[in-house]
């Protein structure tokens, strides 16, 4: 169930569509079958970084020996019979120093190509990139902002350069940048994975064209399997996993309860829900317009047939603006701003947990707002419907739900219950698989 394209589509520049190419797990099964060697594969990958990274600005650094030189040694390890679940998949790291957390994803068999863009100095919002040729740009329209901080990564598996990048997550910095340039962007569950964030509000995260690559990577990064089961219960034993009859209960939120947002993402956003309600598996059990939402949701009723069945109470979240600002300086010369942050997140914590009590699923946009242009934001977070999920450690998964009057992407936030990763995968492959 891929969402419709807009008009057009990710320009490397040269203003024909660019190609995405192979996904991630079918370019390893080619690796690993000897259809293909590793090296051929980097080396495509480095030709389109050659040919599209003048336009895109998506890379800091490219690391073309390095590459070819590590997909060389994966071909000997795919010759000595050693089976490599990513053998051969070129991907890109976010940063300069992102090669540091990548030895699970080396260890698995892909080859890093370079380090991507991220924000550079000199404004205090991060929805923005800066590549070793200037300022990234969104591959849907030029004049747009990718998002951020995980620009340069989510412009690279957009615009097909790469099928995965890694990014970190500390605000929306994977989700963002994904829903704006049409991927699919998983924030994992606070703590769950190493991260070098002292505040504990950054969580690694993975940036893909479809479900499966996802999941792969998923398996990739955790150390040996959890136990987490899959689709409502059932054990997830790679692609195919069995689901059991009874539909998840999503709980949607077209606000938080507190954050303004643009008609246009809520009903992108509100669309992409119902096609999951119309999947079967998941069932919509509240479905409330938030207070600045309130004509859209009357301009856009579901068919019959459609509607959710009744819930609980909205959902109504404190505006985490304030503790999250706090705990990110950490200063121990602001008590008052410390104590405020640790209401904020008590207070959200217990609505959030009453939530997952009573259903499987959250859903809200992505954004509050569509991507902005490079002049910045204005006075508005792009962050209003993110944060919330880092002061409070859950898993969530932007998905692509469709695209804006402007012709870009808008995104489909996932939330699930901390350790419900499989969960939002599965989400995923029901809503946007194309593998």
């Amino acid at each position: 169930m891929t969402p419709e394209r807009g008009p057009g589509g990710p320009s490397a520049g040269s203003g024909e569509p660019v190609d995405h190419g192979t996904h991630a797990h079918s370019l390893a099964a080619a690796v690993r079958a000897g259809r293909v060697r590793a090296v051929d594969v980097v080396a495509d990958a480095l030709e389109r970084i050659a040919r599209t990274d003048r336009s895109l600005c998506a890379f800091r650094e490219v690391w073309e020996e390095d590459a070819l030189r590590r997909a060389a040694e994966v071909d000997a390890r795919v010759a000595a019979g050693e089976r490599l679940p990513l053998a051969g998949v070129p991907f890109a790291v976010k940063g300069r120093h992102g090669l540091r957390s990548a030895g699970p994803l080396v260890a698995a068999g892909c080859v890093a190509v370079g380090a991507t863009a991220v924000p550079g100095p000199g404004t205090p919002w991060q929805t923005w990139g800066l590549g070793r040729y200037g300022r990234t740009v969104n591959p849907w329209r030029a004049d747009r902002t990718p998002g951020g901080s995980s620009a340069g990564a989510a412009v690279a598996v957009a615009a097909g350069v790469v099928p995965l990048a890694t990014g970190g997550d500390g605000a929306g910095s994977v989700r963002i940048p994904a829903a704006w340039c049409g991927v699919l962007g998983l924030k994992t569950t606070n703590g769950r994975l190493p991260s070098a964030d002292r505040t504990g509000l950054a969580a690694p995260g993975v940036l893909v064209q479809c479900a499966t690559d996802a999941r792969a990577w998923w398996t990739a990064v955790t150390v040996a399997a959890d136990g987490t089961t899959g689709m409502a219960g059932a054990e997830v034993a790679g692609e195919g996993a069995a689901v059991k009859p009874r539909p998840l209960r999503a709980v949607w939120s077209p606000d938080l309860g507190f954050a303004e947002v643009d008609p246009e993402p809520v009903a992108v956003a509100h669309a992409a829900a119902l096609r999951l309600a119309d999947s079967g598996a998941v069932r919509i059990e509240q479905d409330l317009p938030g207070p600045r939402d309130r004509r859209a949701s009357r301009d856009r009723r579901a068919p019959r047939g459609r509607r959710p069945a009744p819930g609980g109470a909205p959902l109504r979240l404190e505006d985490p603006a304030d503790a999250w600002l706090a705990l990110r300086a950490a200063s121990g010369d602001a008590p008052l701003a410390l104590a405020l942050a640790r209401r904020i997140r008590a207070a959200n914590d217990r609505r959030l947990d009453a939530l997952f009590r009573r259903a499987d699923l959250l859903l809200t946009p992505t954004t509050p707002c569509a991507a902005h242009g490079h002049d910045g934001p204005g006075e508005r977070y792009s962050t209003a419907l993110t944060w919330s999920f880092n002061l409070s450690g859950h898993p969530a998964l932007s998905i692509p739900a469709g695209f804006g009057s402007d012709g870009c992407p808008l995104g489909l936030q996932v939330v699930a219950p901390r350790g419900g990763e499989r969960l939002l995968l599965d989400c995923a492959e029901l809503l946007y698989s194309d593998a």
